[in-house]
């Protein structure tokens, strides 16, 4: 049975073979997440805000915990979205990402950011993302994970013959999608069970990850134009 052979049996899709998912992912030291569409199923309020999931915060949670137990420290977390969204903010504030830049419609010049800050390669960056804005950096990271739907389903072809994705999900960001990709890249990363058995204990070394994540002092970038 390969890694991600439960996810494939439902739903999920894969453009590469298994051996060169893993190549890429031995490289991975970040993650970087778009906002809409991705924690949520797209839909504003009146102010633009959009909320996140529970299950999909959690995802995160347990996917960065699997990045620090494989590498021995804190991957680098961001979100990057087009809109200045109150949510994103309050979940990067919560969850201690290290950034969030808001109201990029051009991604690539909040990536370009991130990656100078974090003295990042781009090939070292795991992407989730489910829309045309986010393609531009799906590009250049070294893992891409798209959201899937059934309504950007033309989108998604377009984007796996660009080369541009690796993974595409079953469920869209409205239906935990992004709790199924981040579970299958912990699948891929083969410590799942090790990730589940120290957060159900809340044992000294998961505590240890938790307190580096809460020592982080998230950066907040607001694009005025």
């Amino acid at each position: 049975m390969t890694a991600l052979q439960f996810f494939t049996t439902n739903g999920l899709r894969t453009t590469a073979p298994e051996p060169e998912l893993l190549r890429r992912l031995a490289r991975i030291k970040a993650v970087l997440f778009d906002w809409d569409g991705v924690f949520n199923d797209g839909f504003k309020d009146a102010e633009g805000g959009s909320p996140f999931s529970e299950v999909g915060s959690m995802g995160v949670n347990l996917l960065r915990f699997a990045l620090w137990l494989r590498n021995g420290h804190l991957p680098k977390a961001a979100v990057i979205t087009g809109q200045h969204n109150p949510y994103a903010e309050r979940f990067a504030q919560r969850e201690r990402l290290q950034g969030v830049y808001m109201g990029f419609t051009n991604k690539p010049e909040a990536f370009d950011s991130f990656l100078a800050k974090h003295e990042l390669q781009s090939e070292e960056v795991a992407f989730f993302f489910d829309d045309v804005l986010d393609l531009p950096v799906a590009a250049r990271c070294g893992m891409r994970v798209m959201i899937g739907s059934s309504v950007t389903a033309w989108l998604v072809e377009q984007a796996i013959a660009r080369g541009d994705v690796d993974l595409v999900t079953a469920n869209s960001g409205g239906d935990n999608g992004l709790r199924e990709a981040t579970d299958a890249v912990i699948a891929l990363l083969g410590n799942g069970t090790e990730v589940i058995e120290h957060r159900v204990k809340y044992s000294e070394i998961y505590q240890r990850y938790l307190s580096e994540r809460q020592a982080v002092v998230p950066e907040v970038v607001r694009n005025a134009r």
